[in-house]
């Protein structure tokens, strides 16, 4: 935010209004602390010092716990994403650490807690996200509790209407759960994990021409009619754990379902796959975003359509410096990577991006979706892949160490040069909402796993 504007918003708060486009608690230091992550310089060091202090913001508040999504300056308080989160789990195991094994069971376990006392629903859905610690809210209403509220029950979001079920959300908790029964061995992850793909079948499951998952419900617990390529790709690896992890063929029925859907959604002539379908009849074909483009190869480890990589590292590229108009970068720096969909690049640089936000800079760099990329070029490792992976990185390693000094996580400084904001200036995604630069843990932890080479959904 810049001045007195309203929260930033990101893709899964959609699903709190109704909205919605075809796209064991351990005591607190476990792990180590923030600023020990951040001790010996490396990015990688400093990135988990971020993850850290997010995740440790609210001392006074209880030792079950998940981590803040975004520094205290984007507007969103202590609302902490489930996706998020979960990457924050899996950027932790990837460290291969016994501090990062620790921090992801905490991660875990919380992520459990919330599974087990909703408020409302006893069926293994998570919401999309919760709030972690106390704060006073624009209208004057006080938000008192941490993640645990003093009636035992998991802090829903309420107030930005953080409520809804996304499958997406859900398949990435799922993930988590189950990368953690496989490190360390404890049934109860796997259970939670079997819980979840259990929901998203019951209530995603579709018979539409298009088939898959559809998106989930809204926080009146509404099915919402659109179906995600992103949504399916996720699938394609939880089914595909759950099938290896339990023995069950159910599992690979499933799977098959969600990939079924992904590949329809492949556009041959161009080389890049659509973003779904808001009716399960007809695929939506504009805009296209960087993630079907990149999760899809990370998923389905298939040469028929890698192609979707270079269509998104040419066709996505920007470059984001001083001399843009909307552009926030400082004088001097200059940062390359992809933006988040072929409507960025379009965006009306006149407007706000929504009220009470500023307007959108089209060569804004969206650091997750660059570190989408670096990852996957890895992961395919054709000439002039690892060369370009490696110009992205630093890119984003860059932009961890000169953007957004100064933010805090509940009131508290965040280790310096820690963390990398979700976008070098404000961008406008083209699906109703944007990115800033505001620290950020899933741009920060899928950095962390471009930068150890960790794949999250291979199954």
């Amino acid at each position: 935010m810049v001045g007195r504007q309203g929260p930033v918003v990101g893709r899964r708060s959609l699903i709190g209004a109704g909205l919605g486009v075809g796209v064991g608690a351990a005591v607190f230091g476990a792990g180590g602390s923030a600023a020990a992550y951040a001790a010996g310089g490396s990015a990688r060091r400093r990135g988990l010092g971020f993850l850290a202090a997010a995740m440790d913001g609210y001392p006074d508040h209880g030792s079950v716990r998940l981590a803040q999504s975004y520094s205290d300056q984007a507007g969103l308080f202590s609302t902490a994403f489930t996706y998020d989160n979960a990457l924050a789990v899996l950027a932790q195991l990837a460290g291969r650490t016994a501090g990062g094994l620790g921090r992801a069971v905490v991660l875990g376990d919380a992520l459990l807690y919330a599974q087990e006392h909703d408020p409302v629903y006893d069926d293994g859905r998570l919401r999309q996200a919760y709030n972690v610690g106390p704060y006073t809210f624009f209208d004057g209403s006080l938000q008192p509790d941490g993640f645990v509220r003093a009636d035992g029950t998991a802090n829903v979001g309420t107030q930005f209407g953080f409520t809804g079920t996304a499958v997406g959300d859900m398949a990435w908790a799922g993930i988590a759960l189950s990368a953690l029964a496989r490190r360390t061995g404890a049934r109860r992850f796997l259970d939670g994990a079997v819980r979840i793909g259990t929901w998203i079948d019951r209530v995603g499951r579709t018979d539409e021409p298009l088939g898959g998952y559809k998106f989930g419900v809204n926080g009146a617990d509404e099915e919402l009619p659109f179906t995600s390529t992103e949504h399916n790709t996720d699938l394609v690896c939880l089914f595909g754990r759950l099938a290896l992890l339990t023995g069950d063929r159910v599992w690979r029925e499933r799977r098959a379902r969600a990939e079924a859907f992904v590949k329809k959604m492949w556009e041959p002539a161009g080389g890049f796959i659509y973003t779904g379908t808001n009716d399960g009849v007809t695929v939506n074909k504009s805009p296209i975003p960087e993630d079907t483009q990149t999760w899809t190869h990370l998923a389905l480890d298939s040469r028929s359509y890698s192609r979707s990589l270079d269509w998104a590292a040419v066709e996505l590229a920007v470059v984001d410096h001083a001399g843009r108009r909307n552009s926030t970068v400082p004088t001097g720096q200059t940062y390359e990577g992809v933006t988040f969909s072929s409507a960025s690049l379009v965006a009306n640089e006149d407007a706000p991006i929504a009220e009470f936000q500023p307007k959108p800079d089209r060569s804004g760099v969206w650091f997750e979706g660059t570190a989408h990329l670096a990852l996957a070029l890895r992961d395919r490792s054709r000439a002039g892949d690892e060369t370009r992976a490696r110009r992205l990185v630093a890119s984003i390693e860059r932009a961890q160490d000169l953007l957004g000094a100064g933010q805090t996580v509940g009131g508290h400084a965040l280790p310096e040069r820690s963390g990398v904001v979700s976008a070098s200036s404000p961008l406008d995604t083209g699906f109703g909402f944007g990115y800033y630069p505001y620290r950020h843990v899933g741009a920060t932890a899928w950095y962390l796993l471009a930068a150890t080479r960790t794949n999250p959904l291979r199954a």
